[in-house]
C-alpha cells in the first residue's frame, strides 16, 4: 500500500454516513476468503449476493475494519456508506493520487492484454511495474488493480474493459492516466453497447480521464481513428500504423519465420529498430506498435523498447503453439473470442503450411446479429482457403453452414461439421491429425474451448 490509512481518515473522502471504531489499514480486500491480516474488508453487494453477510467471516480471517452498506453486529470497526462499490472506487482514486510514477491505461475491443504485457516488458527495462492481473479490468477489477500499487512500483499499466457505456468513463476517472491507448474497436460485446458506434464512443471515453498534460495513443489503421482524433483535439498525441508513414510510429519490411512470428522495422521520429517478435500473427505487430507508442510517449529510447518487445513470449490461451497428437501443431487461442480477433487468428492459421483446420466455439455477447456474425466467420474462413472447419455450440453452427455454402459456390466440397458435444468433436478430430496439420482452437470464455486444447494436447502427451 502507498497509503497507510486510519479508518476515520476515510469518513470524509468517502462521504460515509457513520464511522464506528478505529483501525490502521494495511491493505484492502473484497473477498473474505483471501484477505490478509490487517486488511480493510469492503462488503460489495450485487443482485445475487450481499457482502455485508461476510463481515464476521472477514473479521475471523484478520480484517481490521469493514466498509459496509448496513452496520453489522460484530466487534469490528465499520464505516457505513451508501454504496460500497462507489466507496471502492473512491479508495482507489485516493490511492492512485499518491502514486508518483507514470500510469498508462489501455482499452480496445481486442489486443488489450497483449499490449499491456508488451508495455510491461518494456517498462521493466527501467524498473518495477504494476500491471493488471488477468482480466481485472472492469468497475471492480480496475479499482482493485489501482489499490495494488506499492511504493516500489515505478510504472503502472492498467487495462480498462467495459460491458456498456460509461464504464470506461468511470474507471479512467479513477486511474487518471498519463498515457491512454485506444487499440481498436470492433464487434466485441455488442450486446452492452447497442451498435458498433456505441462501442467506438464507449472506448473513446478513456481519453476523458487523461491528465492535463497526458498523451492519447490512437491506431490510425482503425476505421474509427478520425472520431478519436477529434475527441483528442488540442491534446498531446501519438499515432501508430502498420503501414502509413504519416503515423508517429509505423512498421515496414514485415516478414515471418517458419513459426508465423513476425520480424519488422519499427520507425519513429527518433530512428529505426529491427524487431523480432516471439509471438504469432500480423496483428501482434499492431499490438507491439501500440505498446511502443506509449513507451515513446513516456520517453523510452528505441533499445529498451526493442528489448521489451522481443522478451514478450505471449499469454496463455492467446495464439500459443503447442505440440499435438501425431506431431500436429495446436494453436491455443481459447482464452476469448470476438469477430475481429477470430479473423486475426484465422489469418495466422492461413499463413501456415500444410492442412489448416479451424475449431471454433460460440462467440458470446454479440446481440441480435450473433448468427450473422458467426456466418461471416465461415465466409472469411473460406476466403482464407482454410481446409476444414469444426465447431462446438449452437451459434457456431452458422459458421459451418456459411463455410460449406461458400465452398459449394466455388465448386468445392467442404470438410466441415458442427457439434453440440466437445467429446464427439474430439473423437472426430483425433484421427485426422498428423505432422502436416495445424489446428486453431478459439471461442469465448463461456465456450470453454480450453477443454478441446487439453483433449488434443493431452492425447499427444500420452502417445509415448
Amino acid at each position: 500500500m502507498l497509503c497507510n490509512w486510519k479508518l476515520s481518515d476515510l469518513q470524509q473522502p468517502l462521504a460515509a454516513l457513520d464511522c464506528q471504531g478505529e483501525a490502521l489499514i494495511q491493505g484492502v480486500s473484497t473477498d473474505s476468503r483471501s484477505l490478509k491480516a490487517g486488511d480493510l474488508f469492503i462488503a460489495l453487494s450485487g443482485p445475487n449476493f450481499d457482502g455485508n453477510r461476510f463481515v464476521a467471516s472477514a473479521q475471523q480471517a484478520g480484517a481490521v475494519a469493514a466498509i459496509v452498506s448496513e452496520l453489522q453486529p460484530v466487534e469490528l470497526p465499520q464505516l457505513l456508506v451508501k454504496d460500497t462499490r462507489i466507496a471502492l472506487g473512491q479508495l482507489a482514486r485516493l490511492h492512485r493520487q499518491a502514486f508518483e510514477g507514470p500510469l498508462v491505461a489501455i482499452t480496445g475491443s481486442s489486443g488489450k492484454t497483449s499490449v499491456k504485457e508488451m508495455l510491461a516488458r518494456i517498462c521493466e527495462q527501467r524498473g518495477p511495474v504494476l500491471a493488471t492481473r488477468g482480466n481485472l479490468n472492469n468497475d471492480i477489477g480496475a479499482p482493485l488493480t489501482l489499490l495494488s500499487l506499492q511504493p516500489e512500483h515505478q510504472y503502472a499499466v492498467v487495462e480498462l474493459g467495459a460491458s456498456g457505456r460509461g464504464e470506461i468513463a468511470y474507471t479512467t476517472d479513477l486511474a487518471r492516466p498519463d498515457v491512454a491507448i485506444l487499440n481498436n474497436a470492433g464487434g466485441a460485446h455488442l450486446e452492452g453497447f447497442g451498435s458498433l458506434q456505441g462501442v467506438v464512443e464507449a472506448k473513446g471515453e478513456i481519453f476523458d480521464g487523461l491528465q492535463p498534460d497526458g498523451v492519447g495513443v490512437v491506431n490510425l489503421d482503425d476505421a474509427n481513428a478520425g472520431y478519436w482524433l477529434e475527441r483528442l483535439e488540442g491534446r498531446k498525441l501519438r499515432t501508430f500504423s502498420l503501414s502509413s508513414p504519416m503515423a508517429d510510429l509505423f512498421a515496414n519490411h514485415l516478414d515471418t519465420d517458419e513459426d508465423g512470428c513476425y520480424r519488422f522495422v519499427l520507425n519513429t521520429h527518433d530512428g529505426q529498430s529491427q524487431i523480432k517478435l516471439q509471438v504469432m500473427g500480423r496483428h501482434m505487430v499492431a499490438n507491439a506498435l501500440a505498446a511502443a507508442s506509449a513507451a515513446n510517449a513516456l520517453g523510452f529510447e528505441l533499445e529498451p523498447i526493442r528489448r521489451g518487445l522481443e522478451s514478450y513470449t505471449g499469454v496463455a490461451g492467446r495464439l500459443a503453439p503447442k505440440p499435438g497428437l501425431n506431431g500436429s501443431r495446436i494453436i491455443d487461442d481459447s482464452y476469448n473470442a470476438n469477430p475481429d480477433s477470430v479473423k486475426a487468428a484465422i489469418r495466422v492459421l492461413a499463413s501456415l503450411p500444410g492442412t489448416r483446420c479451424l475449431v471454433l466455439g460460440d462467440m458470446g455477447e454479440l446481440g441480435p446479429n450473433a448468427a450473422e456474425l458467426h456466418a461471416e466467420i465461415g465466409r472469411f474462413a473460406a476466403e482464407q482457403q482454410l481446409d476444414a472447419v469444426y465447431t462446438a455450440g449452437q451459434l457456431s453452427r452458422h459458421t459451418v453452414e456459411a463455410f460449406t455454402k461458400s465452398l459449394a459456390a466455388a465448386g468445392a466440397e467442404a470438410q466441415a461439421q458442427a457439434f453440440e458435444d466437445k467429446q464427439a468433436l474430439l473423437q472426430q478430430l483425433r484421427p485426422m491429425l498428423d505432422s502436416q496439420t495445424s489446428v486453431l482452437i478459439k471461442g469465448s470464455r463461456s465456450a470453454a474451448m480450453e477443454q478441446v486444447v487439453v483433449g488434443l494436447t493431452a492425447a499427444a502427451g500420452n502417445e509415448g
